[in-house]
């Protein structure tokens, strides 16, 4: 990650973007954390369920981080001036 050293001004729209991004980004991560725990409980009362689950479990943890990967990079090149 680089280092913002001098203050950055951000539009009124860049802001709105990066609002938007996040709320993307916290959606996203919900959404697998929300499968991930409903999977578990299945898996509790059905253990049978598992072979069936487990691709849904595994799934997530990259789902989750490419969510906040893309986030990460959106803001950094809003706050990073370019070739810095």
């Amino acid at each position: 990650m680089r280092n913002v050293t001098e203050p950055v001004t951000l539009t009124p729209e860049a802001i709105r973007s990066l609002l938007k991004d996040l709320s993307q980004a916290r959606h996203d991560v919900n959404n697998s954390l929300a499968l991930i725990s409903a999977a578990v409980e299945l898996i509790k009362m059905q253990p049978e369920s598992l072979p069936k689950l487990l691709p849904t479990l595994s799934e997530q943890p990259d789902r989750i981080a490419k969510s906040l990967g893309s986030l990460s990079v959106r803001l950094e090149q809003s706050v990073v001036p370019q070739g810095a």
